[in-house]
């Protein structure tokens, strides 16, 4: 596969598998962040692939130049869930090992959450549970951290200012200058950085909380939201890899990730120490570039102990 389709929509795709074998029993879905790319995966691919897996790595919504639709309102969190049922669809896949990383990790959590049924583990690099990421944000550090988001959030300005220099703010976050440049490139095209920021722009938490710095006072989420955060991948095989040196994501979120999870398996009468992992790296937050070894050693000890 190169493509598939959902919705009028076509998205591009790496589907990569050692061919020479017996048809892999396995497919790994891997979801990038921003502003990377499927690209992103390049490095972790090849060891998946060698551990017997079919890996297959798409152009998320915004990125694919196929699949830009220009309102926000199109890239709801639960539209590009349904990206990845419609992927594991025309795979002929009807369970597989979701690994996300960045926004891909966030889309992973709600992935596991709204269709357990279909993944067979789940494995989230960077980005904490939903629920520990709230939790943070009150009782911890992680607000300060997130305050950029409110800027990418904004109508205009942020698409202007990625589309010229997004090569050098990733090199000062520490993403090597090639891979760099490389991401820097595809935002440069037209339309590309707007509907990539499209991601911050439809994301409820960050409305309200744009709407709270601009005094428009407070939106609510609608009834019920908390308590599917709380229960988000309660029952999914879980490994949790976070980089101490993130800039963006703390260790506040990162550790209460592993409280949220193991109450959930506890709840389940799971064993916490089966349901979830635990994997920190001495790394900032670039996981899939910069430790791709160690990624991929973490998804393949959970898919082949899920």
């Amino acid at each position: 596969m190169r493509y598939f389709d959902r919705d009028g929509l076509t998205f591009d795709l790496d589907d990569s598998h050692d061919g020479e074998s017996s048809p892999p029993r396995d497919v790994v879905v891997l979801l990038h962040g921003w502003p990377q790319d499927r690209r992103a995966w390049r490095s972790v691919t090849p060891h998946l692939v060698e551990g017997g897996l079919r890996v297959l790595a798409p152009d998320l919504r915004g990125y694919s130049p196929g699949a830009r639709p220009p309102d926000p309102a199109a890239y709801e969190i639960t539209e590009s869930v349904a990206d990845v049922i419609a992927l594991a669809d025309a795979a002929g896949a009807q369970r597989v090992h979701v690994v996300g990383h960045d926004w891909g990790g966030a889309l992973a959590w709600v992935v596991a959450s709204r269709h357990p049924e279909r993944v067979a583990s789940l494995t989230v690099l960077s980005t904490p549970h939903p629920a520990a990421m709230a939790w943070a944000f009150k009782n911890g550090d992680q607000a300060r951290r997130s305050a950029y988001m409110v800027f990418f959030a904004l109508p205009v300005l942020p698409a202007a200012i990625f589309k010229r220099a997004t090569r050098r703010f990733l090199v000062r976050s520490g993403l090597p200058s090639d891979l760099a440049a490389m991401y820097g490139q595809r935002m440069g095209r037209p339309g590309a950085a707007r509907a990539s920021l499209n991601w911050y722009r439809a994301s409820l938490p960050l409305r309200q909380m744009l709407q709270e710095r601009l005094g428009r006072g407070r939106s609510q989420a609608p009834n019920g939201s908390a308590e599917r955060a709380k229960d988000a991948s309660g029952i999914v095989p879980t490994t949790y890899v976070w980089g101490s040196k993130d800039a963006a994501l703390g260790r506040d979120a990162a550790e209460r990730t592993g409280v949220v999870m193991r109450r959930a398996a506890e709840r389940a009468g799971l064993d916490p120490d089966a349901v979830y992992r635990f994997v920190e790296l001495e790394v900032g937050h670039w996981l899939p570039e910069k430790r791709p070894a160690e990624v991929a050693d973490a998804v393949l000890k959970r898919v082949r102990g899920h």
